[in-house]
């Protein structure tokens, strides 16, 4: 579908994105706010899933990994452990069944999942821990993908348009075509997003997300 995105020119204005200092203000009270009530409300949830995963292989209950924020600043990011523990050191062994064509690295049957990871990432539950990034400013409720370090040096300059604004826990990939697409509409659709983004449309890819945690989409 989206051919030699590699040689389109710069689509977005960063000076343009940069001064919605009223957007971003009102989007920042509002991801504090919801992340804080989420985080409260949430809590038995959040007890059940960490017994669950504990009693799985008696292992860590969180994974965190080194992620690329906004104007590519580092930070860590928190999610519920859904592979098994040495799942990064048996990644190299399965690069080469990628199932996806850029920088990412997805795998449908991947066998470092665990039981109990199967379930939290169909229904998008092993997110649910980026509530404390957004609570700290490191992550929105709504935004890009946050990526990772190596994926962002097999960035071009026109990819790297989606660390201009805050990454987020969902958004117009994550709400809509998700793994059913590859790297390159993933980024065009972030390039959409940001483009249209308002808090209106925010609390709409909000909206789709809680649908998917009952009707799940093409998670895995």
């Amino acid at each position: 579908m989206i051919q030699e995105i590699n040689t389109k020119l710069i689509r977005l204005d960063k000076n343009k994105i940069d001064k919605r200092y009223f957007y971003r203000f009102f989007k920042r009270l509002f991801d504090f706010l919801v992340s804080a009530i989420a985080l409260i409300l949430l809590s038995p949830l959040f007890l059940i899933i960490s017994l669950l995963i504990y009693i799985n292989d008696q292992g860590p209950i969180f994974y965190s990994q080194i992620r690329i924020g906004r104007d590519g600043k580092p930070f860590k990011m928190y999610k519920f452990r859904s592979m098994v523990t040495n799942a990064d050191e048996l990644l190299e062994n399965l690069r080469s069944q990628n199932e996806v064509e850029g920088p990412m690295f997805k795998m449908r049957e991947d066998p470092r999942i665990t039981p109990i990871g199967k379930f939290i990432r169909k229904t998008s539950i092993d997110e649910f821990p980026q509530l404390f990034n957004v609570f700290t400013g490191q992550m929105s409720l709504v935004g890009p993908r946050p990526p990772l370090k190596n994926e962002v040096a097999a960035y071009s300059a026109y990819d790297k348009q989606r660390l201009w604004v805050i990454p987020g826990c969902t958004g117009l990939w994550q709400a809509t075509e998700r793994n059913n697409v590859g790297f390159h509409d993933m980024v065009e659709l972030d390039i959409e997003y940001i483009e249209k983004s308002n808090l209106f449309f925010d609390l709409y890819l909000m909206l789709k997300t809680v649908k998917i945690i009952f009707m799940p989409n093409g998670a895995y």
